[in-house]
């Protein structure tokens, strides 16, 4: 399983690139299916909006 962390900007721009595309039932790169999760600073029970993160980790999952 391989792992990348990217800004929130990264993200958004591997999005507009088609370097990461959504196929309505997984997100895919590389034609292969990902996990985006986010990385937050503080701890997440007291997040209310878990889009707001600085950073994402992208995990390629093995099928």
């Amino acid at each position: 399983m391989n792992e990348l962390i990217v800004s929130k900007q990264q993200l958004i721009q591997m999005f507009e690139d088609k370097i990461i595309v959504d196929s309505g039932k997984a997100w895919l790169m590389n034609n292969k299916i990902v996990d985006i999760i986010a990385i937050h600073e503080v701890d997440p029970k007291f997040l209310q909006d878990i889009t707001n993160a600085k950073f994402y980790k992208i995990i390629t999952k093995d099928l």
